[in-house]
């Protein structure tokens, strides 16, 4: 490394420190597509092309870096045929890897290409690690098929370093099983992206899915189980999906039954972390209890206060921790995980728990007397404690889901925080000196269905919290989304649930604050890699229509597509659209009333979301004539739990005005259910047909002259739909009605028109 090089770098370590409310500098995406985007980059002319005459010049301690020097010695054989030659004396026209220990951080790496030779400095294996895979991105993605004899990699000078240290993927195996050889493709996808933490969800009621030896009846019985309303669900869906169908693979007859389920023995379990490892991933194990047993009570009925387990309004009977038995099964459980996983972390879950057995136990009572106990939070509270010191005996550290602040929680505990309905809980926690790892439902729940604003809604997250200050913000030591997998039976369904979403949430937590506008570029790129790597990603979405369309005359479908080479295929017939079907013209002319199915494909076979576009006649209604109206629109609010939106009370408990289709903040608090109608008129600038784009959680529909533009009713996470109505220019009645069914809530209604930018709709138009 030269001294102007050396000296940029040390100026820019010490610059970098205070990176988190800075802006990355960008530089030509088109020509560096990387993906989480680096600390600093620097462009420079020309390229290396390396080929099978190029040498790798290792440190003199060969083997300082030798897991990661096979893996960059494998990526090149794959393509030029050879295995590169080894020496320690530096020569042009090399690849060299270096160690530097004045780099600060595990992950730290510099990087530097130009048509002389490419560098890669690191203190350690992981951050060598980290710069082999920004090499592998910016080589062409023809790498991952293999055959390239040249590998052209365009010059430039990388500071690099993570702006957190905890950035995670969680993957639930319980509600659905999936293959080692899935884990292994998965973690190869966190590694890529520069992804460090995988969350393994192993236990919850539908399945106990890791083997213990002291209990063999968990997995004999446990890992195992009857088709499920959720397996139902799925099979429905798979009549439109096929990706929607449950997989085969984890289905046996056995006694007369049909069974789904499958379970890792410890064996297996080694091989997947020892790959992990090997990538620089760390596997975090979650043993949920004390709820969420009921895969493990099923087994060992005594482990409950009453016998057995049931499923009560929300949540199933948890296990007992008032009984000296359950604490020696949990012992006996967590120390074979602690033995098997080498990851200083191990998660309880300590969430969801229905307490009602509790307290109706006569051995509970006993306890909290004892342990001056008050409440059954408490009790929880104790459970937990009890079950942290345990976990420091092993060399462990306790992490549980945000419900274990509920009760008091230990100054040691980490606390994952996902109920974002209770916004206070990091920040206590923070404030409290526990670290904390963000995974808020909206916008990293990664089960959730995505829609055209998830990957965007996830680019803009902000692991910290409001109200959380800067000398407390230290404790927030990173996020991670979750894929809870009741409705996402495959392993395809599975790569199009979290992918590309993911690469926004590498690029926010590596990057910190980038560019929205240029990480979409990149991604467009990323799109061709991830065809080569047999992923089946969610294709960006299709525009220029609604769920529900409406014929007003001659009517052209004009589909834009968002990649070049995507093909656009349709059917009329009902059927689900696959690469036999008929090609979409642009554009197309719709032939009249009926429905049109619609997806996009990539060359490499990754489809898009499937559309479902009906259309109906309508001639366009006229405006209706009223004076003195306001700004605004009247909300009818009602504190009570409806399911579904026609069944809003007649009279409702707060009347108010508010400027716009938006539950003013504070009038619904705590995550409690409740409903909305908002009412009034909309002043529309023009004639033309309206798109509105409707999106909600829990249900809601939206009428405009008595007509249901939007039916997206019901109790669902966030989910956008949407519909078309002809309007002559001037003023029409228009109504919102709403649900909410607990936990936290989204509405937005947004418009277009003629197919154009979808929008907010402008306060002004809004009359009362």
């Amino acid at each position: 490394m030269s001294n102007r090089f050396k000296s940029a770098f040390f100026f820019f370590t010490c610059l970098i420190t205070g990176l988190s409310g800075a802006y990355a500098q960008q530089v030509n995406p088109s020509r560096y597509n990387l993906i989480p985007y680096p600390q600093k980059l620097e462009e420079r002319k020309g390229e290396f092309v390396i080929t099978t005459k190029t040498i790798l010049v290792l440190p003199e301690t060969k083997t300082f870096f030798q897991t990661e020097i096979q893996q960059l010695q494998s990526l090149v054989k794959s393509n030029t045929g050879q295995v590169m030659p080894v020496q320690t004396k530096a020569v042009a026209g090399a690849i060299v890897l270096k160690k530097n220990d004045q780099l600060k951080g595990e992950e730290d790496y510099t990087l530097e290409v130009s048509p002389k030779g490419i560098e890669i400095a690191a203190r350690n294996p992981t951050g060598m690690f980290r710069g082999i895979e920004t090499l592998r991105q910016l080589m062409p993605v023809a790498v991952e098929n293999g055959g390239l004899k040249k590998i052209a990699v365009p010059a430039v000078k990388i500071f690099d370093h993570p702006a957190y240290s905890w950035r995670g993927m969680h993957l639930d195996v319980s509600r659905h099983f999936f293959s080692v050889a899935y884990l292994k493709k998965f973690i190869n996808l966190l590694a890529l992206y520069k992804m460090n933490k995988l969350h393994l969800h192993l236990t919850d009621d539908q399945g106990w899915r890791i083997e213990i030896k002291k209990y063999p009846l968990l997995t004999e019985m446990g890992a195992w189980r009857e088709f499920n309303n959720q397996d139902s669900a799925c099979m429905k869906m798979a009549i439109d999906n096929p990706d929607m169908a449950i997989d085969q693979s984890h289905v046996i007859h056995k006694n007369g039954k049909t069974l789904y389920g499958g379970f890792y023995t410890q064996a297996q379990m080694k091989e997947v972390i020892a790959y992990a490892l090997e990538r620089h991933v760390e596997i975090i194990p979650e043993i949920d209890m004390p709820g969420h047993m009921m895969a493990a009570i099923k087994a060992y009925p005594y482990l409950s206060c009453e016998g057995g387990s049931t499923w009560g309004p929300l949540f199933s009977e948890p296990i007992c921790p008032c009984k000296e038995s359950t604490f020696q099964f949990a012992e006996d459980v967590f120390s074979e995980i602690a033995a098997l996983f080498p990851s200083k972390y191990m998660h309880l879950g300590a969430d969801e728990v229905d307490k009602s057995s509790w307290k109706k136990s006569a051995e509970c009572e006993a306890v909290m007397k004892a342990n001056n106990l008050k409440s059954a939070e408490e009790l929880q509270s104790y459970f937990v404690k009890r079950m942290e010191k345990f976990f420091n005996s092993k060399g462990k550290k306790l992490i549980g889901w945000d419900e274990i602040l509920e009760g008091g929680i230990s100054p040691t505990a980490i606390l994952m925080y996902w109920r974002g309905w209770v916004p206070d809980a990091p920040v206590k926690a923070a404030r409290n000196g526990n670290q904390v790892i963000m995974t808020p439902g909206d916008p990293l729940y990664f089960d959730r269905i995505p829609d055209r604003n998830s990957i965007a809604e996830v680019y803009r997250f902000n692991p910290v919290p409001k109200g959380l200050g800067q000398a407390d913000a230290k404790f927030i030591i990173g996020a991670q989304a979750n894929i809870w997998t009741e409705h996402i039976p495959s392993e395809r369904r599975a790569d199009f649930m979290f992918m590309p979403r993911m690469t926004a949430l590498a690029e926010v937590l590596w990057t910190h604050r980038a560019n929205e506008d240029s990480y979409f570029s990149r991604l467009k790129a990323q799109y061709k890699r991830l065809d080569l790597l047999k992923v089946n990603y969610r294709l960006p979405d299709l525009s220029g229509f609604t769920d529900d369309n409406v014929l007003a005359g001659k009517t052209l479908l004009k589909i834009e597509k968002p990649l070049a080479d995507m093909t656009i295929r349709y059917t009329s017939n009902g059927t689900v659209p696959n690469l036999q079907s008929a090609e979409l013209s642009y554009p197309y002319l719709v032939p009249g009333p009926g429905t049109l199915k619609i997806a996009a494909f990539s060359p490499g076979g990754s489809r898009t979301d499937i559309y479902t576009l009906n259309y109906k006649q309508q001639s366009f209604f006229k405006p209706v004539q009223e004076k003195d109206l306001k700004s605004g629109l009247h909300l009818d609010f009602y504190n009570a739990s409806i399911k579904g939106v026609t069944n809003l009370p007649a009279k409702p408990d707060r009347v108010l005005t508010v400027p716009n289709v938006i539950i003013p903040d504070g009038l619904e608090t705590g995550g409690k259910a409740f409903g909305a109608k908002l009412s009034g008129y909309i002043e529309v600038p023009q004639t033309s047909v309206y798109s509105f784009f409707l999106t909600a959680d829990d249900g809601a529909n939206l009428y405009i002259e008595g007509e249901k533009v939007v039916d997206n009713d019901g109790w669902h996470a966030p989910l956008q739909k949407s519909g078309q109505i002809a309007l002559q220019k001037g003023l029409h009645p228009i109504e919102v009605k709403f649900v909410e069914g607990g936990g936290g809530y989204t509405l937005k209604l947004e418009y277009s028109v003629n197919g154009g930018k979808i929008q907010a709709i402008p306060d002004h138009w809004f009359k009362k």
